[in-house]
């Protein structure tokens, strides 16, 4: 059998990835025999013994699906204040939408200034992830929802902020560029140049950022932020396994409903 010519190579590079990768293992106590150990495994088995039956009482299912439909709130009004503050802080980043570029092509200093400034805003808000900010909120605002609402509607500011400012950046320059050099406003520019041409690819990456803060908002739960994961915090402390499992099946089914939703609207825009 011929010998495979980049064998030398590929043995090279393995080594290399296992010299990289192993003191990060040992220093993250990356330990999956654990999960072997036999009484790591009589525990696992007891939870997971007490998932069977689900709870499916009318008064916890109607509990349940409050709870539900708060999370979806919650990451909805999240992204819409999110979307408010990202909108504006796009016009400021995008260097294309920049007035002073026009005839010399360059950008005044005072422009090139606030858009750093505004980069480095946003570069903070999307650095610190929703779970921390709902950690200070919670203390700030208190336990429920409102925690949760600002967190993503901070964080996701940041992130769409920047992914936006790519987005309309990488776009086809033609038509804004004609409008902005006839006299047409920022404003004028992006509604009727740069955004028709990007349309498609700003509400697909919207749609996935909806779908990731309904599973955040799930998770800000555990710290006091309330929502479906509040409730499985809640089932969790108490051991409640039974509960658990219906709170798992519901947490699946609204994914499950959410990328439904992502992809008829996405089939709509192709």
């Amino acid at each position: 059998m011929p010998r495979d010519p980049a064998w030398r190579g590929r043995l090279t590079t393995a080594a290399v990835v296992l010299l990289v990768l192993w003191p990060m293992l040992v220093q993250a106590e990356f330990k999956p025999w654990i999960l072997w150990d036999a009484q790591s495994l009589a525990a696992t088995w007891q939870f997971i013994a007490s998932f069977v039956p689900p709870a499916h009482s009318l008064e916890f299912l109607q509990l349940v699906a409050i709870s539900s439909w708060e999370t979806i709130a919650m990451a909805t009004a999240g992204m819409a204040l999110a979307m408010l503050g990202a909108i504006p802080l796009t016009l400021l980043v995008t260097e294309r939408l920049s007035i002073s570029r026009i005839g010399s092509g360059r950008v005044a200093p005072l422009a090139a200034a606030l858009r750093h400034a505004v980069r480095a805003l946003l570069v903070l808000l999307r650095s610190v992830p929703e779970l921390v900010w709902a950690l200070l909120l919670v203390r700030i605002v208190g336990l429920g929802p409102t925690a949760g609402v600002i967190a993503i509607a901070l964080t996701y500011c940041g992130m769409l902020g920047k992914v936006y400012a790519e987005i309309l950046e990488s776009s086809d320059a033609a038509a804004c560029n004609a409008l902005l050099n006839n006299g047409s406003g920022r404003l004028k520019a992006l509604l009727y140049g740069a955004l028709p041409e990007s349309a498609a690819e700003l509400v697909s990456y919207t749609i996935y950022r909806w779908e990731c803060a309904i599973r955040g908002s799930v998770v800000m739960g555990f710290v006091g932020a309330g929502g479906l994961g509040q409730r499985m915090d809640e089932s969790m402390k108490m051991m409640a396994g039974n509960e658990l499992a219906t709170m798992l099946m519901v947490f699946v089914l609204l994914v499950a409903g959410a990328d439904a939703v992502s992809a008829m609207l996405r089939r709509r825009l192709a």
